[in-house]
């Protein structure tokens, strides 16, 4: 792409942002102004759809980075209102394929040699292409094959001159997020230079495929001892930071409940393992697949033999035949000590349909500001708990549509009223824990979130007593010592007392008791003064010498008042 058309491709982006912001400020700000907010009220959720609609069509004629943006964006329920999370949620990584000429000069000047010499086959035909790059299918060359143990492989290639439009895209963003820094509308519910920095870090990231690579590795090694997972292994040789070669898993797409059956696998069986498995990513590994869209996950059926020996925490897919392939590690979220405690809380809240607990916990992680007044989302979260607790997606279908929507509308009235905020590394997760919770209700009418956490809920609660146990056990103990030698001290005290050889010291008891005898001192001064004086002055009309002689009386208590505290300072020097 040349300067030209990254110039083009940046006016676009600051074009559409400066149309929708003039949009803003006139219906946001003039028209309340002018005595026409109920226009603007009335208008806006139009409006917040026309928008998203807008952008969806310009992020799908651009592609690239916009994609993401918009992927992104559909994430940020504590931001953006749901007429725009919404028509943005369904926008896909699907953009025309580059023209194999191009990939075959990138992936050459990568790897440093002709791909007929690197691979022993390269598909021309893609078998995916995304915003940031598309994948091949190949197979290594024999020497490779007896170095690697792969044969069959997965290229993905970085779309050329991508790294240039990352940079063109971020750099508008930049300067929008500079724009609405200053619309006090919107600067009051996000922090938008903050929301680019944070993107343009998980961006970066997906476009150097080394750190792909490691992602890769790093998860299988956390499910190693696992049978019901797996990823793919990763040909180091033939991988650089725009070229990275997998072992070439593809199965049966997780979504793709036809072929699931035709297998003999049960959906509902996948649905199970697969909120187990992404639970364990949550709170026992720390570090989970952010992307499980569809594409991303494969089941992949194994011989009875081989899946022998899994286990399963449920009894119902204890014998399973097949496991959970993960592959595309690009995008993936760490889950910090501190976190990790604010979500045990709040999994322990939620499964005990505490209100006070969730909000408690929202504000351990970050995500609900300590100065947030609380009543009436704790209300709310009561009442949601008492209406919807422990349904499941299914059952959520049979209540009354205007009544899930009057609830809908009125808890997400409090949720935006309250100071929210989304930490960075809460966010990746927050999309795939939504994109678990789609995907399992999809392959599962039936399929009830709460099922799938109650196990970790119950682990979590008693490690929790546990903890309070041995808490408890500590400072009984200490207790214990405490009084297995008061009997001794006890003893020697009064051995000393009748030895005569117990002393005390005073000296500190008595400065203190001066102090206080100085204090009260001043304070009689300081009333008697008052009353001379008033006393004077009501005097003065009726006996003007007594008035006056009482106001003169006055300085004596007066100036004792004021320089006493001065003169005990003096001495204490």
């Amino acid at each position: 792409m040349t300067d030209g058309a990254h110039r083009a491709r940046s006016r676009r982006i600051l074009g559409f942002a400066a149309r929708q912001l003039v949009q803003i400020w006139w219906f946001e700000l003039v028209l309340p102004r002018l005595g026409l907010g109920g226009v603007a009220d009335r208008s806006r959720e139009r409006r917040m759809r026309t928008l998203a609609s807008r952008f969806r069509a310009l992020a799908v004629e651009l592609g690239g980075l916009m994609i993401k943006v918009g992927q992104f964006l559909s994430a940020r329920l504590d931001v953006l209102p749901p007429e725009i999370t919404t028509e943005l949620a369904g926008l896909q990584d699907e953009v025309p394929a580059v023209p194999f000429p191009e990939i075959r000069a990138l992936a050459e000047a990568e790897l440093g040699a002709p791909l007929d010499r690197v691979y022993a086959r390269f598909d021309e035909i893609p078998v995916a292409a995304a915003s940031l790059g598309q994948a091949h299918r190949a197979r290594l060359s024999a020497s490779d094959a007896a170095d690697t143990g792969l044969d069959e492989v997965v290229v993905k290639v970085q779309r050329p001159g991508i790294e240039q439009i990352v940079a063109v895209d971020l750099a508008a963003l930049r300067r929008v997020a500079g724009w609405l820094r200053r619309v006090r509308v919107v600067a009051d519910h996000v922090d938008a230079p903050a929301l680019v920095e944070e993107f343009a870090q998980t961006s970066h990231e997906e476009i150097d495929y080394l750190h792909e690579a490691q992602n890769a590795e790093r998860f299988a090694e956390s499910f190693a001892d696992e049978p019901r997972v797996y990823a793919p292994a990763v040909a180091w040789e033939r991988t650089t930071r725009r070229v990275l070669t997998l072992e070439d898993v593809t199965a049966i797409k997780i979504n793709d409940t036809d072929a699931l059956r035709a297998a003999g696998i049960s959906p509902g069986e996948v649905a199970t393992v697969f909120a187990e498995v992404m639970f364990d990513q949550v709170f026992t590994h720390a570090f989970v697949h952010a992307d499980p869209h569809p594409g991303n996950i494969f089941v992949t059926p194994l011989p009875r033999t081989a899946a022998a020996g899994t286990k399963s925490a449920s009894a119902s897919v204890r014998d399973i035949a097949w496991r959970l392939t993960f592959v595309d590690f690009g995008m993936m979220a760490e889950v910090p000590h501190e976190l990790r405690g604010g979500l045990r809380s709040l999994v322990i809240a939620v499964a005990s349909r505490n209100g006070h607990g969730m909000i408690g916990a929202a504000q351990e992680i970050g995500v609900l500001m300590p100065s947030a007044d609380t009543v009436a989302l704790e209300r709310a979260l009561t009442q949601l708990f008492e209406r919807f607790g422990g349904m499941g997606f299914a059952q959520l279908r049979d209540v009354d549509p205007r009544e899930f929507r009057d609830f809908g509308v009125e808890f997400g009235d409090v949720m935006r009223s309250l100071p929210l905020q989304l930490p960075e590394h809460l966010l990746l997760l927050i999309r795939a824990m939504a994109l678990t919770s789609g995907m399992c209700s999809s392959l599962d009418s039936e399929f009830n979130v709460w099922d799938a956490v109650e196990p970790y809920a119950t682990q979590l609660l008693n490690e929790e007593r546990g903890d309070v146990a041995h808490e408890l056990l500590g400072q009984a103990a200490t207790s214990a010592g405490i009084l297995w030698g008061m009997p001794k001290r006890v003893d020697a005290l009064i051995t000393k007392a009748d030895q005569g050889r117990m002393s005390f010291d005073t000296s500190r008891l008595e400065r203190r008791l001066d102090r206080l005898e100085g204090v009260a001192r001043r304070i009689m001064s300081a009333v008697l003064f008052a009353a001379l004086l008033i006393g004077g002055v009501l005097l003065l009309s009726a006996n003007p010498v007594l008035g006056w002689t009482l106001m003169a009386c006055s300085a004596l208590p007066l100036a004792h008042t004021l320089f006493a505290g001065a003169a005990n300072r003096m001495r204490r020097r």
